[in-house]
């Protein structure tokens, strides 16, 4: 055994590092859902005395941290390191020392966060969690408002884990533009691919002022400095600047991999050439430029100009084009197909759904006015969870379901499938859709309790009641993983008769990917090679 886990640990193997990113994601993800269960029991009811104010408040900043810094960013660059190499024709990253490194501080900087129960002195000497939001905002972090060491920890921890998502943006990047096979041009390249190396460029952009935030803020709370010290003429609002620059682009970080995976998932299960190759590839360029000018919108309540009000609205309701060109494109794939509506496109096609509406409620959003009456509000909390979970978890529960043969040689169990994911939907929207309700009411987000008879009170009991209902398909997900590792059906390389290069390695793939570097004529060399006499590259 120890000599399984000393080979695993010292592993510069891109297929290695990138399960050891998804499980370690995955582990991240199982805490901070026990986290927002907890926050739910408290607010389930009015004046419950479940938790106390401290550690509610202690709760939604972990919750928050670790999904974005811990679930989301990791559990693309999972994803990216396994399939990547293996999608463009390659044996390994471009530096896989570096890989390695990078996921190594990722881990550490998230084990030095979660230390803080144990090792960040509180106002009494006892461990305490940072509670200063996971968006941290000055005031709240200077030494007046947050005593002892928690919010070095947030820092600290935040800040290691954003070096090692450099090092690996870096090397992915890097992989993709000098590493692709014999044939595979740009224009051939799968737009998974596409997507993550938009996403690799847009997250060393967006991570570097993040970092110098991050370092400045040290600096304040323990040199002197005071960027953010509103007490000695520094700018608490200069904080905000620095981090919706990293923080709005960063949901497109998280989203875009979503939408690689669809990307690959639905023609396959249409059995249809994606719809709008160039447009998509169009789009997501758009994307990764436009979200770049958009993270004012967070900040229409602080006092800006009407001016940079106006050009944030503009810009924010800009982006919903090429988002809705990549919706219309993933419609015009499944138009007219042959679809199989097994595991990974019925989550796919929930994805479509619930992104419709969340790209609805944040075009409202992107309304200055309307902004102004709902910002903090739980409407906004309903938003971005619609955004995430229905985005990015739901494809990311289309990919496990789509790579698992691939990763394991073995096929997960359709029944157990088909009960996470009715379960667990119908939970997600028990659970979100009716938040929006609240939020309309005039709740605030990040509130511990509320008064009864605000017409709040059964509201959010049909919310609390909707996570109980999503811990349930989730435990179906965990027993049909570790189930079908042992007593799963053999899948075979190609189970899902799908056209990419991955597809055409072993299940699981050997050390080296392949055996010879395959050279590719089109945008699917499977199709080439299984249909010789009507190929791919005579149309493209």
């Amino acid at each position: 055994m120890w000599t399984k886990v000393h080979e695993w640990a010292v592993t510069v193997d891109h297929k290695k590092l990138g399960v050891m990113y998804i499980a370690s994601a995955l582990g991240f993800f199982l805490i901070a859902g026990l986290e927002a269960t907890l926050m739910r029991i408290q607010l389930a009811f009015p004046n419950n005395d479940f938790l106390p104010p401290t550690t509610f408040n202690r709760l939604f900043t972990m919750h928050g941290t670790t999904m974005v810094f811990l679930v989301g960013m990791p559990m693309f660059f999972g994803f990216a390191n396994y399939l990547t190499p293996l999608m463009i024709g390659a044996r390994d990253l471009a530096f896989p020392r570096l890989n390695a490194f990078g996921f190594w501080l990722f881990l550490f900087g998230g084990l030095l966060l979660y230390f803080s129960f144990l090792g960040g002195d509180g106002l009494y000497g006892a461990g305490t969690a940072p509670d200063v939001g996971w968006f941290a905002y000055s005031p709240l972090t200077g030494r007046a408002f947050s005593r002892g060491n928690s919010t070095d920890y947030w820092t600290l921890g935040i800040l290691v884990s954003g070096l090692g998502s450099t090092a690996t943006a870096l090397n992915l990047a890097t992989t993709i533009i000098t590493m692709r096979c014999p044939g595979m041009t740009y224009g051939k390249m799968p737009l998974f691919v596409w997507l993550m190396l938009v996403n690799c460029i847009l997250s060393l952009v967006i991570l570097t002022p993040l970092t110098a935030a991050q370092v400045m803020l040290l600096f304040d709370r323990f040199l002197g400095a005071h960027f953010f010290d509103t007490q000695a003429g520094g700018s608490a609002v200069l904080w905000q600047h620095f981090f919706w620059f990293f923080g709005h682009p960063e949901v497109y970080v998280l989203i875009l991999p979503a939408f690689a995976i669809a990307s690959e998932v639905v023609p396959v299960f249409s059995r249809k050439p994606l719809f709008g190759y160039p447009f998509m590839v169009g789009a997501t360029v758009m994307i990764g430029f436009i979200s770049m000018s958009v993270w004012a919108h967070h900040m229409f309540v602080v006092g800006l100009s009407p001016a940079a009000n106006t050009f944030f609205a503009a810009s924010t309701m800009a982006i919903a084009v090429p988002t809705g060109i990549k919706i219309f494109n993933w419609l015009g794939t499944m138009w007219g197909g042959k679809i199989r509506f097994r595991m990974p496109m019925m989550w796919c096609t929930a994805f479509i759904f619930s992104f419709v509406i969340a790209g609805l409620t944040g075009v409202m959003l992107a309304i200055a006015a309307w902004d102004f009456q709902l910002s903090d509000s739980y409407f906004v909390v309903a938003h971005f969870h619609f955004v995430l979970i229905g985005g990015l978890l739901f494809n990311i529960f289309a990919a496990i379901y789509y790579w698992y043969p691939k990763v394991t040689g073995r096929m997960l169990d359709e029944k157990l499938g088909r009960l996470h994911f009715w379960i667990f939907v119908t939970g997600f929207y028990i659970t979100f859709f009716t938040m929006h309700f609240p939020g309309l009411l005039g709740m605030p987000r990040r509130i511990y309790t509320y008064d009864a008879g605000r017409g709040w009170d059964t509201l959010n009991l049909i919310c609390s009641l909707g996570v109980a209902v999503q811990a349930v398909g989730l435990l179906f997900f965990v027993w049909n993983l570790i189930r079908s590792y042992r007593k799963g059906e053999v899948a075979g390389d190609d189970p899902w008769d799908a056209w990419t290069l991955e597809w055409s390695t072993t299940s699981p793939p050997p050390e080296y990917n392949f055996e010879r570097i395959p050279v590719v004529h089109s945008r699917r060399p499977l199709w080439d090679l299984k249909h010789p006499q009507d190929p791919d590259w005579k149309y493209e």
